[in-house]
């Protein structure tokens, strides 16, 4: 899909045609999917759904690229987008997409997690696009700017990569912790009720990432890497993805430690993981919805925005990720009424475009510029 330089509007057929396209190449993954289930699915997110269930959204993903591919095609003098999804789901339908069936899953040690990719990024389009279709804050952007493709990347490679992530960030906790007798808190842990539990949880990890986070700002060199996440101009929903592998590492090492020595139930880290992810997506979305009184107990997109704000006046704020409270108790909190922030971005450094050369910039040069006054430079 090209770049699109006007925000598309209902009734044209160009959103009917994205999404056709989307669901087009959703449907094609799902169906390598139920293919080869060894390699592209992972263990944890298997126990979250059925192969009914699979089946059903197969079938309905089938049914509603077509669907949207016709309605493009009687809306949209452009037909290109709804040609290319309706060759999606003739392909789909081609490979046996209508009568796949779900099987028995050998035992592996390793896979990617194509599964996970696929429900996470349909049930966050699902949610997120019409939202900032109707209540955008920047109302002149568009869902197809320049970055897009990027931030796309982002999302999806550390989908596919979940369990390689799950694997890296668990050894630390194993290394440091696996030699202490923490049986009795194990017990006291797993015997809290489910919301107890479950928010004891997002309060400790909440307090580790917060140092986690305010380390990545405050130390020079790990700066480098977590300034790519604060590059992005256009805050949508896909923008929270575009984090550095070397800040995906420690930050979720950091968050994870305590949820593994802890001896969290698997329930409850799964749910905080689906959680995560679905707060991460809508605090850096582009929309204007306030959540009245809610802001104060909970990050928002307002709230978190103003942390990617590019007035340097209000850099070293609001590193909570969910509690707006510890900011509070750390001297970092800062919520002006309704006031949102002009831009997000950094006006002293500048970054190449695409994945592969940001992944390999901050290893070999320093992206911030090296001519500014120091009343000039970011004190993140």
């Amino acid at each position: 899909m090209k770049n699109q330089t006007t925000r598309m509007k209902i009734g044209e057929g160009r959103i009917s045609g994205a999404i056709s396209i989307f669901l087009g190449c959703l449907t094609l993954g799902a169906l390598l999917c139920f293919k080869f289930p060894e390699l592209l699915t992972t263990p944890e997110f298997r126990e979250v759904y059925t192969a009914e269930m699979a089946e059903n959204l197969m079938l309905g993903g089938i049914i509603a690229t077509f669907l949207f591919a016709l309605l493009s095609l009687l809306f949209n003098k452009n037909k290109k987008n709804a040609v290319i999804g309706v060759s999606l789901g003739v392909l789909t339908v081609v490979l046996g997409g209508v009568m796949v069936e779900g099987r028995a899953v050998d035992k592996v040690n390793w896979s990617i997690g194509l599964d996970w990719l696929i429900l996470d990024l349909l049930i966050m389009a699902i949610l997120f696009v019409p939202i900032e279709l109707v209540f955008p804050k920047n109302k002149l952007q568009t869902k197809f700017h320049e970055e897009w493709r990027t931030d796309l990347i982002y999302f999806g490679i550390s989908h596919l990569a979940i369990q390689l992530f799950g694997v890296l960030t668990k050894k630390p906790a194993v290394a440091f912790f696996g030699w202490m007798n923490l049986d009795q808190v194990h017990i006291w842990v797993s015997g809290l009720p489910f919301i107890v539990e479950l928010f004891l949880a997002l309060l400790i990890t909440d307090v580790f990432q917060y140092w986690a986070h305010r380390f990545f700002h405050s130390h020079h060199y790990l700066w480098r890497f977590h300034s790519i996440h604060h590059s992005t101009e256009n805050m949508d929903w896909l923008a929270g993805s575009r984090t550095h592998f070397i800040d995906i590492f420690f930050t979720r090492s950091v968050s994870y430690i305590p949820l593994y020595v802890m001896g969290f139930s698997t329930l409850t880290f799964n749910v905080y993981i689906i959680f995560i992810a679905i707060h991460a997506v809508l605090i850096h979305a582009n929309t204007r919805i306030n959540f009245g009184f809610l802001k104060y107990i909970i990050t928002t997109p307002q709230y978190h925005h103003w942390h990617h704000c590019e007035e340097p006046e209000h850099y070293g704020n609001n590193f909570a990720v969910v509690f707006p409270f510890i900011d509070k108790i750390f001297g970092t909190y800062y919520l002006p009424g309704n006031k949102w922030p002009k831009g997000t971005g950094l006006v002293d450094a500048s970054f190449p475009k695409g994945f592969l050369k940001q992944l390999i910039f901050p290893f070999t040069k320093n992206p911030f510029k090296n001519d500014l006054l120091p009343e000039e430079r970011s004190k993140r």
